[in-house]
């Protein structure tokens, strides 16, 4: 089992979006990036926590690459805005990617080169590629929410 972490806006969408892939075992959204231990979701709205809305993906690497779920992700937001999505602003739902270790953070540089290449944004991307910190699993009613809310 291998785990990969991802920012793209409001959690609940993205973390279905991954949930859909083959090869993913398990999902759980959170909180990543910033200085506060142990935020609830009250305070990441704040915006002054420093932490971004993420998805935690456990996936099958046997299964579904590292590089396929990058592929996914560029697909489940618009990366070419700077701490937004929709309606939601603030630096908590920027877009990001959270490496685990060099062979990711490799894989996310040219991902996110191609990405840009490929012609399929309106604008420069403005995803970053930052080392993973701690994820501090988000509070129950956010597990999988469009799964129990429909």
């Amino acid at each position: 089992m291998a785990e990969a972490i991802f920012a793209a806006g409001c959690f609940w969408g993205v973390e279905a979006g991954f949930r859909k892939v083959d090869g993913v075992q398990v999902t759980a959204v959170g909180y990543t990036g910033g200085l506060t231990e142990h935020p609830c979701y009250e305070d990441v709205c704040t915006g002054t926590t420093g932490h971004a809305e993420a998805v935690r993906v456990e996936f099958d690497p046997e299964k579904v690459s590292y590089e396929r779920l990058l592929e996914v992700f560029w697909k489940l937001h618009d990366p070419t805005q700077m701490n937004r999505q929709g309606p939601d602003l603030g630096t908590q739902y920027r877009s990001s990617i959270f490496f685990k270790d060099a062979d990711q953070e490799a894989a996310a540089i040219a991902s996110k080169e191609k990405e840009q290449a490929s012609g399929r944004q309106r604008g420069e991307i403005a995803t970053q590629i930052e080392a993973a910190s701690t994820f501090y699993t988000a509070e129950d009613y956010h597990q999988q929410y469009f799964e129990k809310r429909g």
